[in-house]
């Protein structure tokens, strides 16, 4: 006999349907909302991204009710949209803080330092990966690659960018957003709840002052190849030896040949470099040319040429 994974105790992150049904406030609200996401797709059901986000704004996860609505709304199973919210992390499947505490500890981040940030975190908040204070304020987890490792090790606050991060400034961090005092990120856009995140993440615009100017870049180290491809020199960077105040005098700036990523310039072939072509291929039925023999001793015609002494010792004279 058989039992199901609710009676064996394990949980597989999906809802129990049935759900409860929204109020009918909210329902209304959220109808308006979901239309507006459908109408910008041809096929309804590719809505289904936007709209889990949409549902998890409002409860800051997805839930029973929510997605029961999205299945109704897109003309889907429940089934399958619970196939869809189980397979991607960016779904909580259960409640969560109002800040998402991500710490990259994919390899550069890790040996940058990310491990030791995630695990002085754990200890400081008193919660493992993917658990929320008791205050609902902050939940933490462990992410993978952000794209951002020039900036390593990088801590990600509700997808927005706080680099080069130490455990005592990610602790200093956390209790900023749980006292409520204001965090800035290192770049992009002023920092929100994981609520207003998501409404955001739903396709609908941050209306927030300045939100959409604020910009985060590539850093230096990601643009280095760029510039020595456009023949330009990319810009020092100075590392001070851990303990050594940084020094007054300017760095000294390498040329594009000098620098340690120069072998990453375009190299000048043939095509580019018309004083050095290629040598010529050797035309059908003809062997090509072999390159001369470096040896400075060449046998003479009619003469077999001299066999290299062994490795030890002269050669047996067995046979003579």
């Amino acid at each position: 006999m058989t039992t199901s994974s609710s009676e064996r105790g394990v949980s597989l992150g999906m809802p129990e349907l049935p759900a409860p049904a929204y109020p009918d406030d909210v329902r209304a609200r959220l109808e308006t909302d979901a239309r507006a996401i459908i109408a910008r797709y041809p096929d309804s059901r590719s809505a289904l991204l936007p709209m889990l986000h949409l549902v998890q704004s409002e409860e800051g996860h997805v839930t029973r009710t929510g997605m029961r609505f999205c299945a109704e709304m897109l003309n889907l199973t429940t089934a399958e949209v619970t196939a869809v919210a189980t397979f991607y992390t960016m779904y909580r499947r259960r409640p969560s803080g109002d800040y998402q505490v991500g710490v990259c500890t994919n390899t550069l981040c890790a040996v940058m330092g990310g491990d030791a940030i995630f695990e002085e975190l754990q200890e400081h908040l008193g919660v493992g990966n993917g658990e929320t204070t008791a205050d609902g304020k902050v939940t933490l987890e462990h992410i993978e690659c952000n794209a951002a490792c020039d900036y390593a090790p990088v801590v990600m606050v509700n997808w927005e960018f706080f680099d080069n991060q130490t455990p005592e400034s990610a602790k200093r961090m956390v209790d900023d957003l749980r006292a409520g005092r204001p965090v800035a990120p290192t770049r992009g856009a002023p920092l929100c709840t994981f609520k207003e995140t998501a409404r955001i993440l739903a396709g609908f615009p941050d209306e927030r002052e300045g939100a959409v100017e604020a910009t985060g870049s590539a850093g230096p180290a990601s643009l280095t190849g760029l510039k020595l491809a456009k023949g330009e020199t990319a810009p020092a960077r100075v590392v001070h030896p851990r303990g050594e105040a940084p020094r007054d005098t300017p760095p000294h700036e390498p040329s594009p040949a000098e620098h340690l990523s120069s072998h990453d310039a375009p190299q000048k072939t043939s095509a580019s470099d018309p004083a050095h072509p290629s040598p010529t291929p050797a035309r059908g039925g003809e062997a090509a040319p072999r390159p001369s023999d470096p040896s400075p001793t060449t046998a003479r015609d009619g003469e077999a040429a001299p066999r290299p002494s062994g490795p030890s010792g002269p050669a047996a004279e067995e046979g003579e």
